[in-house]
């Protein structure tokens, strides 16, 4: 794909938030073929999500900042892990994502699909707004600059009205006393999100494991599962094993894709 058609095919499907193959063809007179392949190389870029017919947009946005995962040393294992914790997720479910960069890159792979989605994060809600198949809830409250996450007494009123099935949360570390984030308010407002939730899953990268923090979120056993990568150290396997989590591994590919999971670790 040169880049002229290249840059030209993500502001076509950037501006619109969705285009359809035939719209793009003709916008860039080629065939609907040719488009295929460029939307192929786009989605590996995490700019665009395919879907039949057409393509949603899901790269980095003109109008709100959002995480600049893809320069993270841990943005394979972060995408890897949003595909993986995808497939947790049934059309029609009724979920909570909060606000980290691994939870972006879930919601990345929920654009398009038939959810309800409820969200703190300011760029997860630009994200999903595209999506006319997503019913859309953003959580009021006070917005954490650094991360356009809302947070506090606000955000806390409506997690105490609402249930969801499962709540997706990130953290900043995890050691055998459980799970740890670096703002206090931000704790407060994911405990309400774990009371909201019938399930709570936890998405970490490896690297996170072995930190602590400065506010402790809740013990091991106190989520029902959690999604990582292949470079878990086994110890820690171990360690969420005794405390009955479920753990899925997402193994890492260059291109920041996901193989076959594993499901639930055994020795």
């Amino acid at each position: 794909m040169s880049k002229m058609r290249r840059d030209r095919l993500s502001e076509f499907v950037q501006g619109s938030g969705f285009a359809s193959l035939g719209e793009l063809a003709l916008s860039l007179s080629v065939s609907e073929s040719t488009i295929r392949r460029d939307l192929e190389a786009l989605e590996k870029d995490g700019l665009v999500r395919r879907t039949h017919g057409g393509a949603f947009w899901t790269g980095e946005s003109e109008t709100i900042e959002v995480f600049r995962t893809r320069h993270d040393d841990h943005w394979l294992a972060k995408s890897a892990i949003g595909r993986e914790a995808a497939n947790l997720i049934d059309d029609h479910d009724t979920i909570l994502l909060d606000g980290g960069s691994t939870t972006y890159e879930l919601a990345r792979h929920l654009v398009g699909r038939p959810l309800q989605v409820v969200t703190n994060s300011l760029p997860v809600a630009h994200l999903l707004s595209s999506s006319d198949s997503l019913a859309l809830v953003m959580l009021g409250g006070c917005v954490r600059g650094r991360t356009a996450v809302t947070i506090g007494p606000m955000a806390d009123a409506m997690l105490n009205s609402i249930n969801v099935g499962k709540a997706f949360l990130s953290v900043a570390g995890i050691t055998d006393r459980g799970y740890f984030n670096s703002n206090m308010m931000l704790v407060e407002s994911e405990k309400a999100m774990l009371a909201a939730a019938d399930q709570a899953i936890v998405v970490a990268d490896s690297s996170k494991f072995g930190r602590v923090s400065l506010s402790r979120l809740c013990g091991l056993q106190e989520v029902h599962g959690l999604v990582s990568d292949s470079d878990l150290q086994t110890k820690w396997k171990d360690h969420l094993e005794l405390a009955g989590v479920d753990l899925r591994l997402a193994e890492v590919a260059t291109d920041g894709t996901s193989t076959s999971p594993t499901n639930h670790y055994t020795k």
